[in-house]
């Protein structure tokens, strides 16, 4: 036998009346969600794979931004370069003509006049800067103005002019992930794009007798090399010759120095591991590490082939004095070079650009796929769900009707 109190009718109204608005308030957030699942445990399975296709979703929207930036930069920097590329292309002109032995010095003067302002224009466009204010040829210094311009008193002019063009950015790290695991390189370095001759820099420090202190590494054009305890320097040369770096390395049958020769037209880079035992150093190449990078060459150390500037400048003085043997021979070639190396980079720079353009097609169409996907794991089907939410409603309403009255309320619910 059971005793009835007389709350137990309300407590149970109450109950079931909590259970409906639960009911309620859960169709609710499905429908504000647009998700039939707010809980794990309302499907286990179809969160698992919904977890995934929203983590996939968010990394490919990520990718896509990523592709898009790099799309922006590159046509920033394809255009900067086809500039220097137009003026280098009329310093050519300029060049042609005034190897022509029909032009008089005061004729060729007047070339070199306007090579000279060409040349301003073009340290204009080396040191230009994106939208974000970085500079698009310092490398991965990107706040650094990669090349500084000396000016002084040039024969012939009469005004403060461009007498040398120093890189001072560093190598072109900076990259961007434009799908899992895939990268591309970002940047393009000064001493790549702005770059005549393949460099050459020869030590005149006899390495014959030399052998690595201690294990360590150094680092040519941002390639790290390791090296052994004990490795002389033929055995040094052969691991620069087996690395990815843009140098063959040899010893100098005179000085018995070794000597590192650029594959391609560019500024050769070179550090040695901070803290190690300075290889670099020691074999004569560089003077120590250098904050502001390349150059950063040993004051022995016989250096040649230089940058796009360094033709231009040897150019225009070669007008001004009227010495049309060196205008039409080395300055008309060294031009030629520049141009070369300038059209290969442009040319790289597009390969770039048509990559990333392909990569965010793909990603574009992958996006719908996985969103699809999501959409059938979690998805809500709103027709129904209003349905359902209507029935919720409509029965919640009846029992607070039901309820009132068959609990009415009395004076002595109040008074207890």
């Amino acid at each position: 036998m059971f005793r009835i109190s007389t709350n137990m009718p309300n407590d149970d109204m109450q109950y079931r009346l909590r259970r409906k608005e639960e009911e309620l308030s859960a169709i609710q957030g499905k429908i504000a969600n647009q998700s039939r699942i707010r809980e794990l445990r309302d499907d286990p399975l179809a969160a698992s794979h919904a977890v995934r296709y929203s983590s996939f979703i968010t990394r490919l929207e990520r990718f896509e931004k990523n592709t898009l930036d790099a799309r922006e930069h590159y046509e920033f920097v394809d255009g900067y370069m086809r500039q220097a590329n137009d003026i280098m292309q009329r310093v050519r002109e300029l060049a042609v003509q005034g190897a022509n032995g029909v032009y008089t010095r005061e004729d060729t003067a007047k070339m070199g006049v306007e090579v000279n302002e060409l040349l301003k224009e073009l340290s204009a466009i080396a040191n230009s800067t994106g939208k974000d204010g970085k500079y698009l040829f310092a490398g991965d210094k990107a706040f650094t103005m990669p090349f500084r311009i000396s000016l002084g008193t040039v024969d012939g002019l009469g005004r403060e002019s461009p007498v040398r063009v120093e890189y001072r950015g560093a190598g072109a790290e900076r990259r961007v992930e434009i799908s899992d695991g895939t990268y591309s390189k970002l940047d393009i370095g000064g001493g790549e794009a702005f770059w005549a001759e393949k460099m050459i820099v020869a030590s005149s420090v006899d390495a014959s007798e030399y052998a690595v202190p201690a294990e360590t590494s150094v680092f040519i054009d941002g390639v790290e090399i390791p090296l052994n305890s004990g490795d002389n320097v033929r055995t040094v040369a052969a691991k620069i010759n087996d690395s990815a770096a843009p140098v063959k390395a040899y010893i100098d049958p005179e000085t018995r120095g070794i000597v590192l020769e650029g594959t391609e037209a560019h500024l050769i880079r070179m550090e040695d591991a901070e803290g190690g035992a300075g290889v670099l150093r020691e074999l004569g190449l560089i003077r120590g590490n250098s904050e502001q990078g390349a150059p950063n060459w040993a004051a022995g150390a016989r250096v040649s082939g230089g940058s796009l500037f360094d033709v231009v400048i040897s150019l225009r003085d070669a007008m001004l004095t009227g010495d049309q043997q060196f205008i039409g021979g080395q300055g008309l070639g060294g031009v030629d070079q520049a141009l070369g190396n300038l059209q290969t980079r442009i040319a790289d720079m597009g390969s770039r650009a048509e990559r990333v353009e392909a990569t965010w097609g793909r990603i574009n169409m992958e996006i719908p796929n996985v969103t699809e996907s999501l959409s059938r794991e979690a998805g809500l089907d709103l027709a129904s769900a209003s349905v359902e939410f209507n029935m919720l409603d409509m029965a919640h309403r009846a029992a607070l009707q039901t309820a009132a009255r068959i609990i009415p309320p009395t004076l002595l619910d109040f008074l207890r």
